[in-house]
């Protein structure tokens, strides 16, 4: 392991390393918000794909997906505790009244 890499391990638990990038408080992704991070999908089963990996990495699925039936979500928070929404989008399904 190089020396570099030793220094983010034994930091990553502190935030010392990131702390170097910003003047801003860095905030515990537990306990706050501090955003969402959506991505699209090419289709449903590549939405439950994403969750399903994310999941068996170690991640916590708050609430199950959501069907819209023209936009499909299903969301987690990874290890850091940050949230990810993927989504799935049909644009010819959008109800007129949204679109």
């Amino acid at each position: 392991m190089h020396d570099h890499q030793r220094y983010h391990l034994r930091d990553a638990a502190n935030g010392a390393f990131f702390q170097t990038f910003t003047k801003k408080e860095i905030i515990d992704a537990h306990k706050q918000v501090e955003c969402t991070i959506c991505l699209s999908a090419d289709s449903k089963d590549a939405v439950n794909k994403m969750v399903e990996i994310a999941e068996t990495a170690g991640a916590i699925i708050p609430n199950p997906a959501t069907d819209y039936g023209f936009m499909y979500q299903h969301s987690f928070a990874d290890l850091d505790g940050h949230h990810w929404e993927y989504v799935w989008m049909d644009p010819k399904g959008v109800p007129e009244h949204q679109a």
